[in-house]
């Protein structure tokens, strides 16, 4: 067919031709009544009307090779690699393989190391796990949100991504029947980090699981085993209650703990002068199990001061409580009166 465009237009239909990847060649272009137009009619909605006329056939070639780059507008999706893979329980059998759970478990060993990093100091971590904790516990969130709550809730999802990823490895590892040197390591850094944010529903049956099943097949070491017993007891006692099964357990794995068995005592004769000075001197993952306790252990020193005292120091008060007093006054709705440095429990009695 005859050119019917002006130089200029030409230029225009030329680039065209080139961005499509067609032929050059005027019969390359479909017989379409947009392509007759005169010169001094070619603009911009003839334009827009040749693009749509062109068979989306011809736009798939340039020169005769095909286009290796999809026209989408859609971006492709980064998948974070902890959460790409889902519960063996659910059906995905990936972590049924040795392989792969050994390189599931670096992932997750990677984010903990860079969820440290980023916290910087260690009262900062300490928080942030806290936080995890506190927010576990009430399910609600505040009304406003402050550039540090940011902060937070991204270290949140962290923790929360890493404990899902834990669970996933664990269950991989169950199901596979694995019991060699890695599924204790494994099992070992899941316990750890679960009792740092007070998640019991991952350490409890974790700890379990490697007394009964995995100890019986490839003993721990000395220190480990207490330390895992110690544990064990310390959940029994002070999150469950259960003081029998935790001197019965104390009995079956022989364990020699001065601290664990200070914690009983303390707590089966109420002596919460004992429970606060041995929780200020254990490590961080048993002062986590005791935190349980906090609770009844408060109450109780309140009702003893109470009972036996009619006014007490200030700064005495806060320590055999371990609170201030600003928390004694909105947590358990202590109705003392403080005059100065004194708490005044109750007036004597006139004559």
């Amino acid at each position: 067919m005859k050119d019917a465009f002006a130089p200029k237009e030409r230029r225009w239909v030329f680039t065209l031709r080139k961005w499509l990847g067609l032929p050059h060649e005027a019969e390359a272009f479909p017989k379409s009544p947009h392509l007759q137009a005169s010169a001094s009619s070619f603009n911009l909605i003839s334009l827009h009307r040749i693009i749509l006329s062109i068979p989306l056939s011809s736009m798939s070639a340039r020169g005769g090779r095909a286009n290796s780059v999809p026209w989408s507008r859609l971006k492709p999706v980064s998948q974070d690699p902890l959460e790409a893979i889902g519960l063996p329980s659910k059906g995905d059998n990936r972590l049924l393989d040795h392989k792969a759970q050994e390189r599931y478990y670096t992932k997750i060993v990677e984010r903990y190391m860079t969820f440290c990093s980023n916290a910087g100091r260690g009262d900062e971590l300490s928080r942030r796990l806290a936080r995890l904790e506190i927010s576990s516990q009430d399910g609600s969130a505040s009304g406003t949100t402050t550039p540090a709550d940011i902060g937070l809730d991204a270290a949140q999802k962290d923790l929360l991504t890493l404990m899902m990823a834990m669970r996933k490895l664990r269950e991989g590892i169950v199901a596979s029947n694995r019991v060699d040197e890695f599924s204790l390591q494994a099992y070992i850094f899941c316990i750890r980090l679960s009792i740092l944010v007070k998640h019991m529903e991952s350490y409890h049956p974790a700890i379990l699981h490697l007394l009964n099943r995995m100890h019986v097949v490839l003993p721990l070491a000395a220190t480990e085993l207490q330390e895992f017993v110690g544990y064990l007891v310390l959940d029994l006692a002070c999150r469950q209650n259960e003081f029998s099964e935790a001197y019965a357990v104390r009995h079956r794995y022989n364990l020699h703990d001065p601290k664990v068995d200070a914690v009983l005592r303390a707590l089966a004769h109420d002596n919460y002068y004992l429970f606060w000075r041995v929780k200020r001197s254990v490590d961080g993952h048993k002062a986590k199990i005791m935190e349980f306790s906090e609770d009844e252990m408060k109450r109780q020193t309140l009702k003893c001061l109470g009972r036996g005292y009619l006014n007490i120091d200030l700064p005495a008060l806060e320590q055999y409580t371990n609170s201030s007093w600003a928390s004694l006054k909105k947590e358990y709705s202590v109705g003392w009166q403080l005059e100065g440095t004194k708490v005044v429990i109750r007036k004597p009695k006139g004559k």
